[in-house]
């Protein structure tokens, strides 16, 4: 395969991987890690640390259109990267002693699960009971919907304080950013409205995959002629995803890609990893 093909190739994939982490809160990951390591035959740990960089670049490039918009809850986001980045720098240099198709197959298995919990049906919570710990932090806000303002609570303040710490580890394992994990945790265990999750994700997911990035580049896992178009096209299609996103008025279909994509992309990983192709 000559380079310009090659790199076309990573453009193309990493512009749809930058406008579904966008749109979902996952950081594009999950897309670029299985088209450099299923697709091009790159070696996983230079996929996570290229993974890494796109994440940044999604969270840069979408971030601050939720944040002008008002959907973000960015002093939750800031409480929270408390525990993610200390997770992150564990799951970093942990990474680096595990076998790749461990790797592999745990980057299938976790997003299998994140897959799964996505499609519980429920409708679209908003919590209005107080939280000691909420209160008291300042966490409880509101965001713009049809022209109206939906004031909203956060719960389980530890809950999903302790489960970030498990995000940020994973991030740094296998390079996704956690946004999975975190949309997740902010949906389920705080009871957030989804759109303000997966906002908030993105507004976090920046800060948590520079901690692990870190690593990756003491390491020698960050190669220039892979990042250099994995950030290009991912933040045109994290920018892209931002103006959807802000349009759109219900997170259904949104879920439901979610769901579709990562299990598909799971599966292949899970079973590259097992025959021991990665």
């Amino acid at each position: 395969m000559s380079v310009i093909l090659f790199t076309v190739i990573i453009l193309i994939g990493s512009y749809f991987a930058g406008l579904l982490g966008s749109l979902t809160g996952l950081g594009g990951g999950v897309v670029i890690i299985p088209l450099l390591t299923l697709l091009l035959n790159v070696d996983i740990h230079y996929a996570i640390g290229a993974s890494l960089v796109s994440v940044i670049a999604t969270s840069s490039g979408s971030a601050a259109a939720y944040v002008k918009e008002g959907i973000t809850n960015m002093r939750l986001g800031m409480f929270l990267e408390i525990a993610t980045t200390a997770g992150a720098m564990v799951g970093a240099i942990l990474a680096t002693h595990i076998p790749t198709h461990y790797i592999a197959i745990l980057f299938g298995v976790i997003l299998t699960a994140s897959a799964i919990l996505s499609l519980r049906k429920k409708a679209e919570h908003i919590v209005t009971q107080k939280s000691y710990l909420a209160e008291k932090l300042k966490l409880n806000s509101n965001y713009p919907n049809n022209g109206g303002t939906i004031e909203y609570s956060v719960t389980n303040v530890a809950g999903g304080f302790f489960m970030m710490i498990f995000a940020g580890t994973i991030s740094g394992l296998i390079g996704i950013g956690s946004g999975a994990l975190k949309v997740i945790a902010m949906d389920t265990i705080m009871r957030i409205p989804f759109k303000v999750s997966t906002t908030t994700s993105n507004f976090m997911i920046g800060v948590t995959a520079s901690a692990s990035a870190v690593v990756y580049l003491q390491r020698g896992y960050i190669h220039p002629a892979l990042v250099m178009p994995v950030v290009i096209g991912v933040l045109i299609g994290a920018f892209t995803g931002s103006k959807i996103l802000v349009k759109t008025k219900s997170s259904g279909w949104l879920r439901w890609v979610f769901a579709i994509v990562v299990t598909f992309l799971a599966g292949q990983m899970i079973y590259n990893g097992i025959t021991g192709k990665i």
